[in-house]
C-alpha cells in the first residue's frame, strides 16, 4: 500500500483541491498586510508630527483626544480598503454573484462576524477561512499600533503637564 493510498494520501489529495485557494489567500493576506503595514507607517508619521506640534496646546486633553480619534478612524478607513480589495477579489474569480454582496460577505469574513446569510460559491470557500486568517492579523496589528499610539501620546501629555 503506497503512501497516496491510505487515510494520508485522501487527506493530502483533498488539501491539494484546494490549491487555488490557497494560493490566492496567501497573495491577498500578503498584499493586504503589507498595505496595512505602509498604512499604519503613514498613521504613525502623521500622528507623532500632529502630537508634537500641538503639544504646547491651550488644551492638550482635548488635542490628545481628537489626534487618537482621528487615527483610530483612519485605521478604520485602512481596514474598509482592505475588505474592498478581497471583495473585489471574490468578485474577480466569481466566486458571489454581485459587488454588494461581495462586500457583505467581505466584512463579514474580515471581522469574523458571519452572520448574514452571504456565501461563497463552493469551490472558494476556503479562501473566505483565508480572509477571516487575515482579519485576525489585521486586526492585531492595528491593536498593537493603537496602543502603541496611545502610550506616545499619553507621554506627550504627561510632558505638557509637568
Amino acid at each position: 500500500m503506497g503512501m497516496m493510498d491510505g487515510t494520508l494520501g485522501a487527506g493530502l489529495n483533498g488539501m491539494w483541491a484546494w490549491r487555488a485557494d490557497w494560493i490566492w489567500g496567501l497573495l491577498l493576506i500578503f498584499t493586504t498586510v503589507t498595505i496595512h503595514i505602509i498604512g499604519l507607517g503613514f498613521l504613525h508619521q502623521r500622528a507623532v508630527r500632529t502630537l508634537y506640534e500641538i503639544r504646547n496646546h491651550r488644551h492638550p486633553g482635548a488635542s490628545f483626544v481628537l489626534v487618537l480619534g482621528a487615527v483610530t478612524m483612519l485605521t478604520t478607513a485602512l481596514h474598509v480598503v482592505e475588505t474592498v480589495f478581497w471583495a473585489g477579489s471574490y468578485r474577480f474569480l466569481n466566486a458571489i454573484p454581485d459587488g454588494r454582496s461581495a462586500v457583505l460577505y467581505s466584512l463579514n469574513a474580515m471581522t469574523s462576524y458571519g452572520h448574514e446569510s452571504v456565501f461563497l460559491d463552493p469551490r472558494w470557500q476556503l479562501l473566505g477561512a483565508s480572509e477571516a486568517l487575515n482579519g485576525w492579523l489585521l486586526f492585531g496589528l492595528t491593536t498593537a499600533f493603537l496602543f502603541s499610539m496611545f502610550q506616545k501620546a499619553l507621554q506627550s501629555l504627561e510632558r505638557n503637564i509637568r
